[in-house]
């Protein structure tokens, strides 16, 4: 076999491979996943337990973000008018959710309090919730469908996300 038949097998390959795995996705997204059953403070010091929040019969959208992530904070601001017309309407509920350590906790207040976000802040200081959700690093945003199953998650933030969330939420309040 010469170089130009072995690279395009080479190429099917992994043109195989990648849509295995592009179309395990939807199969894996659609199983239902719930909230784990954690506690975490909000920012006034209240007690959350995470898996009662999907059970409220809307629909939920957790925005996890640190104070040292800039995109986090230009997300958390850009989604601030769509997030008062949802709290409006009563169907959809936000939560900015910071993973911060605890030596964050007076900087997170003085933060946020300065921002006037209409958001419920949650603060996830040992990385509980983090670790039940698995993923990387902030920002990252999970929605949660009226049943509180986990429909849907997305990492990182580029102008014009909110856009995006904002069509995702809506679909849902159909």
């Amino acid at each position: 076999m010469n170089k130009k038949n072995l690279f395009s097998i080479a190429l099917i390959g992994i043109i195989m491979v990648t849509s295995a795995f592009v179309s395990m996705k939807p199969a894996a997204m659609s199983q239902e996943k719930k909230l784990p059953n954690i506690t975490l403070e909000d920012a006034d010091g209240n007690k959350v337990n995470i898996a009662d929040i999907g059970k409220k019969g809307k629909v939920v959208v957790f925005s996890f973000w640190a104070t040292w992530c800039t995109p986090c904070k230009k997300e958390l601001n850009n989604m601030i008018e769509m997030t008062k017309a949802w709290k409006e309407k009563g169907q959809v509920e936000v939560y900015a959710v910071s993973i911060d350590d605890s030596r964050a906790k007076p900087k997170i207040k003085m933060f946020i309090d300065g921002q006037q976000w209409p958001y419920t802040v949650l603060l996830d200081v040992n990385q509980e919730f983090k670790r039940a959700l698995n993923f990387p690093t902030v920002p990252y945003t999970v929605i949660l469908d009226k049943n509180g199953n986990i429909v849907d998650t997305h990492t990182g933030y580029i102008e014009g996300d909110e856009y995006e969330l904002q069509d995702k939420v809506e679909k849902l309040l159909q």
